[in-house]
């Protein structure tokens, strides 16, 4: 079997960005024509901008689906597996544009590899810069080493980002961004796709945390390069973009989630003093250095951080 045989369902989840639809499906066709059987599917994730509106009026040949109110983005995928026909699953983000061999590149892969189970490609910005795209799983000691800057002193703690990581070199890693994430069909049936309890952040850290477990290899294509815009969402979004204080605690959340679950609660408590011990230094230089503004923030930032670890009792609850 040749890789233009897979069945292929793409989905995109759509929340206010209603410019950027027709850029990114234009260039999706061009992808897609090996592939004449594709499916392609949005979730309008209850935008504000009129974007379920033009897409049936600009794009009626993909399936739409609408979400009464914005479900997150792990919850909007996975309202769309119904639909999702026997094959693979490209999921791809609105501000995500393919090259058009980038689709049959990514199914080549799956082809040629038959225990790689979730395909990444390389990310970078419209001015051609080099985004993460090949990533380590996180953990509390490395989140604490590569904010205080110590990272460089400790080189056996794994990091999220690999300081050597190659990005023209194709490689397995632990995770790889959500915005051109290829699924085999075999991996949704056995694995499926989001946990529900992360409403933003952390779901393809979490997804491919599983599909590891359960025995398949995440790889990074380097071959495949694909311009991501990123946070065009957020952007529009004034109570997620004011002052960042919204993402940051949907951050916070996920973070205790994904420790929770993965860690228990042994590494949600170490995550904790951590948190503590780098706001403590924060603070502390910036009060020695008298810059006050840094101090409050600091002292906010941890008070967050305290606040969400109570209502999430130690990342056993999810709040939105």
């Amino acid at each position: 079997m040749t890789p233009l045989h897979r069945p292929l369902t793409v989905l995109l989840v759509s929340y206010n960005t209603r410019d950027l639809l027709t850029p990114c499906l234009d260039a999706l066709k061009q992808a897609l024509q090996p592939f004449p059987d594709a499916r392609v599917v949005v979730v309008d994730n209850a935008s504000r901008d009129g974007s379920a509106a033009y897409l049936r009026q600009h794009h009626p040949e993909v399936r739409l689906l609408e979400s009464g109110t914005n479900v997150g983005f792990g919850r909007a995928n996975n309202l769309a597996l119904p639909e999702v026909a026997d094959g693979d699953l490209l999921l791809l983000n609105t501000d995500a544009f393919v090259p058009a061999e980038a689709v049959s590149r990514a199914l080549s892969c799956l082809q040629r590899e038959a225990d790689v189970g979730i395909v990444g490609v390389r990310l970078v910005g419209r001015d051609g810069s080099q985004q993460p795209s090949c990533r380590g799983f996180p953990s509390p000691l490395g989140e604490f080493l590569a904010r205080t800057g110590l990272a460089t002193w400790f080189p056996t703690v794994r990091q999220v980002d690999d300081r050597h990581w190659r990005p023209e070199r194709s490689a397995d890693c632990d995770w790889v961004p959500g915005c051109f994430y290829l699924i085999r069909r075999e991996v949704l049936r056995q694995v499926g796709l989001f946990d529900p309890r992360f409403f933003l952040y952390y779901e393809e850290v979490d997804h491919c945390r599983r599909v590891r477990q359960a025995g398949w290899r995440v790889h990074y294509l380097a071959e495949v390069a694909v311009v991501h815009l990123g946070g065009e969402s957020a952007k529009s979004d004034g109570e997620i973009t004011s002052a960042g204080r919204q993402s940051r605690r949907l951050q916070l959340e996920s973070a205790l989630l994904y420790y929770r679950k993965h860690g228990g609660l042994t590494t949600v408590l170490g995550w904790s003093l951590l948190q503590v011990l780098w706001l403590v230094l924060v603070g502390a230089g910036a009060l020695i250095r008298g810059r006050w503004s840094r101090a409050s923030a600091a002292g906010a930032e941890w008070r967050l951080a305290m606040a969400i670890l109570w209502a999430t009792r130690a990342g056993g609850r999810a709040l939105h």
